[in-house]
């Protein structure tokens, strides 16, 4: 058999895709690289998209917002003080992009017009917190993100 360009370029071409093929088999073998949706039901979330606008659109025509501060003990979202605050309702979502296993949800229970999530329940890096909560048959979201040291 003659070795000329046309064959060096099929051995070359044939040793490339080898070489791809391998790593993909590898990279979707191992256990350590993370193939995890960021959401569980993407498509479920995906169809309430609207509802979420006009969530955040009430939210942003409050006059008092809700803030999200970080403090010592953790984080501490401040409801507004013109709201009473036991009537107040809804669930804040915390979510880790980098690790599905660290995400959880607190339901809003007050006692007082701040609830506080203790800095031991938040790891290290960033989070996308989601504040999804009611007020006298209002609905309100608030979403942010943040990072801890």
């Amino acid at each position: 058999m003659k070795f000329n360009w046309g064959t060096g370029i099929v051995i070359a071409f044939a040793l490339f895709m080898t070489f791809i093929l391998s790593y993909v088999f590898k990279v979707q073998s191992n256990d350590k690289y993370d193939h995890e949706l960021v959401v569980e039901d993407y498509y479920k979330k995906e169809a309430t998209v609207q509802g979420d606008i006009e969530k955040q659109e009430n939210a942003n025509a409050l006059t008092n917002k809700v803030t999200i501060e970080k403090s010592a003990e953790g984080m501490k979202i401040q409801f507004p003080a013109d709201f009473d605050y036991s009537k107040i309702n809804g669930k804040v979502s915390l979510y880790r992009p980098s690790s599905q296993k660290l995400d959880f949800e607190i339901p809003i229970s007050l006692s007082s017009p701040h609830l506080l999530i203790p800095k031991s329940n938040l790891a290290g890096g960033l989070w996308d917190i989601s504040i999804d909560w009611e007020y006298d048959g209002v609905k309100y979201l608030n979403k942010d993100s943040f990072r801890i040291e």
